[in-house]
């Protein structure tokens, strides 16, 4: 059971970023793409039918080229266990003692993967990514459904998750609907501190006051127009903050030829992009400097964008721009974010069931289904992923 990290003593170093071995053959990418979508797909033979591991070109069977990634059985027996207690490498031997297993799946394979501190004879194998954005296997303890919650229960796999628990989120936004029910889901994740933020006080919102009675929540002004302001939080709170969901956004209809002048329009920039921009630079070198800060290190930055960033939406044009935009920024962070291990998420949903989309027909997201949205089975596990809003398909 994962214990509550204490208190770090400052005089001790702060441990490096690092990353796992990450050289992958072109073959193998098909196994991180199925990981990235939560799958355990392995290659099949079309011919032969032979499920094989580790990815080649040609069956290892039959030599035909005629190769598929297809979802297999994840079950499987542990054959032997080893627990290492020494590395060349930067990234394991800072934390050691590390366990590997033999495992010899229902489907045919013998595979080495990462094991649970809980394991027996009988595992399940999942396909996760690692800090470096690379597929690993992991076998967890056959225990039915319950192995969804034993992953970040376990000091060794915690580093392939982002989960919440005992870690501290900022919420940038806390007074609408969905930042609101975003709180909610960390509390009910375990977070450990949860800062909400909140611009222009003496608007009064339903359920904003109500925050403030949750024992984990720390409310505190945060405009993310005001660079000032922005800086100040950050020199506050950056050095603890170990997950980031940027929620806030300013959205108004009408596209081009509907709307004169470019107040709204500006308007949308400085929240939307450069309000992402501000926070960036002020949140993401202290988050990259701790990205191996112990057991609740900086994992995740989260962006809440809008399936209106990958293709624009005209009834809402200037608003679909400043997501694009901040989507085109939000690559840049991911890109500069991942030499630390830290995973940059962004989340495309659907219209979001609000005033500014009334006259939009369902489907449409409400708040508490995005904010309880998981992606690919796991807590923030890809780089890319769009909630369903009913039956909705993931992003491209």
């Amino acid at each position: 059971m994962l214990e509550r990290p204490k208190r770090k003593n400052p005089v001790l170093r702060t441990r490096l970023p690092t990353l796992p071995p990450a050289a992958r053959s072109r073959i193998a990418l098909g196994l991180t793409a199925a990981a990235a979508m939560g799958r355990f797909e392995l290659q099949q033979c079309r011919d032969c039918g032979t499920v094989q591991y580790p990815p080649r070109e040609a069956c290892q069977q039959c030599l035909s080229i005629k190769i598929i990634w297809k979802s297999q059985p994840d079950g499987g027996e542990l054959l032997a266990r080893t627990v290492l207690h020494h590395s060349n490498d930067l990234f394991f031997r800072e934390r050691l003692p590390w366990r590997l297993g033999l495992v010899k799946l229902d489907c045919g394979p013998t595979v080495v993967a990462h094991l649970h501190d809980s394991v027996e004879k009988r595992v399940r194998v999942r396909a996760m990514l690692d800090r470096a954005g690379q597929a690993v296997l992991a076998a967890l303890p056959d225990m039915g459904n319950a192995t969804e919650v034993t992953v970040a229960e376990d000091r060794q796999l915690r580093e392939f998750t982002c989960d919440p628990k005992f870690r501290k989120v900022l919420i940038t936004d806390g007074k609408t609907a969905l930042g609101q029910q975003l709180v909610h889901s960390m509390v009910k994740a375990k977070a450990d501190l949860i800062w909400v933020g909140h611009s222009e006080p003496w608007k009064k919102f339903p359920g904003f006051s109500e925050l403030k009675n949750i024992p984990q929540v720390t409310l505190l002004p945060l405009d993310l127009t005001d660079s000032k302001n922005v800086r100040e939080v950050a020199a506050e709170i950056g050095a603890k903050v170990d997950i980031v969901v940027n929620n806030a956004e300013h959205h108004r209809a009408f596209g081009i030829g509907n709307r004169a002048g470019v107040e709204t329009a500006r308007a949308e920039m400085d929240i939307n992009y450069f309000g992402l921009l501000r926070l960036a630079q002020e949140l993401g070198p202290v988050m990259r400097a701790r990205g191996a800060d112990g057991q609740s290190s900086a994992v995740a930055w989260v962006n809440v964008l809008s399936i209106y960033a990958l293709a624009n939406f005209p009834p809402h044009g200037t608003f679909s721009a400043s997501k694009a935009a901040a989507h085109s920024l939000a690559q840049c962070l991911r890109a500069e974010m991942r030499a630390a291990g830290v995973r940059v998420v962004n989340v495309f949903p659907g219209p979001m069931d609000d005033e500014w989309n009334q006259l939009l027909p369902p489907p449409k997201v409400t708040p508490p289904a995005l904010a309880s949205a998981k992606a690919a089975r796991r807590p923030w596990p890809s780089t890319r992923w769009s909630p369903p809003y009913a039956n909705a398909s993931r992003s491209p």
